[in-house]
């Protein structure tokens, strides 16, 4: 008899254990959830939530415009939780603000549970946007209309967003004062985000990113929640005078992930880089069979140097034209006394070293170029002396930046 005592006992410890953990995985106040519709009575609907949970949510918010209910039984609508104890149990959903005399006490409510709100941007004034909220007049600076620096702020009205109240004073009227926020917002959803992806960051790996800003030196790209470095010679195999050129604020890209520096996690250390280069085979790839020895070919002046001009052949691809290479018929002090940067130009392919990845040009006659072994002699030794501090052709080109 005792045995049978003791073994209800050990149930009844063991289910009072397990409820407070089964409530803890439950919704949240303030927390946006998912349900289905599983009863509407004549002024609730009720919603299934999984996990044994059930909310209500007042008939009215899902009235139509013509005041006909917009949902049935068995649809799938997302609410947030404003009271984790409502009628019989059940968790109070909200999926809006109700107008009117009640708005103001709702809109307390919301504000003390922390509860994100919806406006809609009515107008732009002297340092910050009208927002109206549930009918009523807010006000939202534009330092917290968004998580990065806005310059113009004309393109969010008409729109409406999310916010958190961080301000709610009586006001001398009927109506409050109320102070938002979009920033704080986003914020908590960036470091969310930025949680998650931490897990799995790596070098190597390939993300979706958001382009967020423009420098002469690079992009900065949101890869969710984190923010990585673009370089300009990351942009791609071929020369990009600035990132403009083939970027734009808010695209969408691919990235990969080439190097990951400082204490991950914080912002003021981790420094992540970023490439869309490494996600395609480089140009020198097919040099072999696009260009030969001898072969004549038209290219861009893309840069010069006091040794010589860079030509571009290919995207990607470029070949060096020493200075005695110019064919210029007289001493020059340096290329900018016969070219310029942008010209076209026709060349003959002196030598190909796809190890290196060079290229040497020359610009001179045809009739010229049989006796010049000891100028081709020259560039060579030129390149040689030069090898240490010139590096390849990509190394050349980073040095600029």
């Amino acid at each position: 008899m005792s045995t049978q005592h003791d073994a209800n006992d050990d149930f009844a410890a063991m289910l009072a254990e397990y409820e407070p953990a089964a409530r803890g995985t439950g919704p949240k106040r303030g927390q946006m959830v998912k349900g289905r519709v599983v009863s509407i009575s004549a002024g609730s609907v009720f919603l299934d939530l999984g996990g044994k949970s059930e909310g209500v949510l007042e008939r009215e918010e899902l009235l139509d415009k013509d005041g006909e209910l917009s949902v049935k039984i068995g649809d799938s609508i997302e609410a947030r939780v404003v009271e984790m104890d409502g009628p019989a149990g059940c968790v109070v959903l909200r999926r809006g603000i109700a107008k009117g005399a009640d708005a103001s006490e709702a809109l307390q409510g919301v504000y003390d549970a922390g509860i994100p709100v919806e406006g809609l941007v009515t107008a732009l004034n002297k340092g910050g946007l009208e927002v109206e909220v549930a009918g009523m007049r807010a006000f939202c600076p534009i330092s917290q209309i968004d998580a990065r620096f806005v310059e113009d702020a004309n393109h969010y009205v008409g729109q409406k967003f999310q916010f958190k109240i961080t301000r709610l004073e009586q006001g001398r009227g009927k109506n409050p004062n109320i102070v938002l926020s979009r920033r704080k917002l986003l914020e908590e959803e960036n470091a969310a985000q930025a949680a998650v992806l931490r897990e799995t960051l790596r070098e190597g790996l390939v993300v979706k990113g958001t382009v967020t800003t423009l420098k002469d030196y690079g992009v900065f790209v949101d890869i969710g929640g984190i923010e990585g470095m673009l370089h300009i010679s990351e942009l791609g195999h071929g020369r990009v005078g600035h990132p403009s050129e083939v970027l734009s604020v808010g695209q969408q890209i691919d990235v990969k992930v080439v190097k990951i520096e400082g204490a991950v996690g914080n912002r003021k250390e981790e420094r992540i880089s970023l490439s869309i280069k490494a996600l395609h085979d480089s140009p020198w790839e097919n040099v072999g069979s696009m260009f030969k020895e001898g072969q004549k070919v038209r290219g861009t002046v893309v840069r010069l140097q006091p040794f010589g001009a860079f030509v571009e052949l290919a995207p990607g691809v470029e070949g060096l034209v020493h200075i005695s290479e110019l064919g210029a018929g007289r001493r020059l002090n340096h290329p900018r006394e016969v070219l310029a940067e942008g010209a076209a130009v026709e060349v003959t392919i002196l030598s190909i070293d796809l190890a290196q990845q060079r290229i040497s040009l020359s610009m001179k006659s045809p009739e010229e170029l049989p006796d010049q072994g000891a100028d081709r002699q020259a560039v060579q030794e030129v390149n040689a002396a030069n090898n240490k501090g010139l590096g390849t052709f990509a190394d050349l080109l980073k040095g600029k930046f």
